[in-house]
C-alpha cells in the first residue's frame, strides 16, 4: 500500500507575484525548492492563509535567492502578491520508505529568505509499528 505522505514544506511564504497569462505552475526559489525537498516540475500543494485555497500544481525553479513565489496561469485569480501561503511536497510512500521520512519544514521571513529549516523524525510510540 502507499500512502500519501509531507516529505518538505515552506511554511508562511509570501506570494509576489500572480501572472494569468501564463500556461501554469509555481514559479519559487530554487534555494527554497532545495531546502523543501522539491524538485524541478514536481506536483506540490498551495494553500493561502487568506482564503484557504488550496491548489495543486508544479513547481518551476525560480533564480537562487531571488525570493520569488509566483503563481502562474489559472490560480492568478486565487491567490495575490502579499497573500501568506504554505507550500506543501507530497509523496506516494511504502511503509517501508515512510520509515526513513525526515520531512523538512522550510520558514522563511516576509521577503522569503529562510530564518530556519527544521528536520523532523516521525515518532512511533513504543511497540507500534509502520
Amino acid at each position: 500500500m502507499y500512502r500519501m505522505m509531507c516529505k518538505g514544506k515552506i511554511h508562511r511564504a509570501t506570494v509576489t507575484e500572480a501572472e494569468l497569462d501564463y500556461v501554469g505552475s509555481i514559479t519559487i526559489d530554487s534555494k527554497l525548492m532545495k531546502e523543501a525537498n522539491i524538485k524541478p516540475y514536481e506536483m506540490v500543494q498551495v494553500t493561502s492563509l487568506r482564503n484557504a485555497t488550496r491548489w495543486k500544481t508544479y513547481a518551476i525553479p525560480a533564480p537562487e535567492l531571488s525570493g520569488r513565489i509566483c503563481l502562474n496561469g489559472p490560480p492568478a485569480h486565487l491567490f495575490s502578491p502579499g497573500d501568506i501561503v504554505i507550500i506543501l511536497s507530497l509523496g506516494l510512500m511504502t511503509d517501508e520508505e515512510i520509515k526513513s521520512l525526515n520531512p523538512k519544514v522550510v520558514f522563511v521571513d516576509e521577503k522569503n529568505k529562510i530564518t530556519e529549516v527544521e528536520e523532523h523524525d516521525l515518532y512511533w510510540p513504543q511497540n507500534q509499528s509502520v
